[in-house]
């Protein structure tokens, strides 16, 4: 997989992505990174790539054609997507880096300033993608995010492929809790079950509390799927035990309402 960045600060996303399970798959060749700065087609030697906005207001707007000269720098290509990093995008979600994963080549748009010429936008990006509501001072940060996420979806990233389909939301759950030696600890002991040998009783406990965790934290994503018969009756138990152990849910409705459907 190609990934390119357009951005005024490549050392910064390079740097960011050198390392982990990220950096081994880029020496791997795995993945390929390239960044394109686009004050180098900016055409003046001070390598400017923003300008005044019309219609007056703070701050500055990046410049159409630099962008589209670093774009344009990459060569033709029909199967490349282009992202542009915007607080404007729709919320990234992991079934988008599933989506991305499977690519053959993607450009990650890293704005500044005050943002990028609408004109660009139109006309050159194919999605726009939000880390969430609220603003950063450019996309460099968010792009090595989104390449992070989904490098390590890439065969052969990962040590086991098995760590990357059972992370939280691959099957639109959170993830079950994890532990490690030793058995016992001031905190508290690891479950018996997990210690049993039993892999079916393992792998039911684990689902059981991937949808109790989801629940408890996240009941919209819960509310969204379609569960099974055995899933619901799991669920249940878990909501059973958690009343009998008194413990209180956060102030969310969805938790009464999935409560309540079951």
């Amino acid at each position: 997989m190609d990934i390119a960045v357009i951005t005024i600060f490549p050392d910064f996303v390079l740097q960011t992505c050198s390392i982990g399970v990220t950096g081994r798959a880029f020496e791997k060749d795995i993945a390929r990174l390239r960044c394109i700065n686009p004050r180098d087609f900016s055409g003046d030697e001070r390598g400017t790539v923003d300008d005044r906005p019309f219609g007056g207001g703070p701050g500055m707007v990046m410049k159409v054609d630099p962008l589209r000269s670093a774009l344009d720098s990459l060569g033709p290509s029909s199967s490349r997507l282009v992202v542009y990093l915007s607080p404007q995008g729709r919320t990234l979600r992991q079934a988008d880096l599933i989506q991305y994963s499977q690519l053959s080549e993607l450009v990650l748009i890293c704005g500044r300033y005050e943002g990028v010429d609408q004109r660009f936008i139109d006309c050159c990006v194919d999605e726009e993608l939000s880390l969430g509501d609220f603003v950063l001072s450019g996309g460099e940060l968010a792009a090595a995010i989104v390449i992070d996420g989904l490098v390590r979806l890439l065969p052969g990233a990962l040590g086991k492929q098995a760590s990357a389909d059972e992370d939280s939301f691959m099957a639109g759950l959170l993830d079950h809790p994890h532990f490690t030696r030793p058995e016992h600890q001031a905190e508290g002991d690891v479950p018996d079950v997990l210690l049993s040998g039993d892999h079916a009783k393992v792998a039911q406990w684990r689902r059981q509390q991937a949808l109790g965790a989801t629940w408890l934290k996240r009941p919209d994503l819960l509310a969204r799927m379609t569960l099974t018969d055995i899933d619901r009756t799991l669920l249940a138990q878990f909501i059973e035990k958690y009343a009998r152990e008194g413990k209180k849910v956060g102030a969310n409705s969805l938790n009464n309402d999935i409560m309540v459907g079951l």
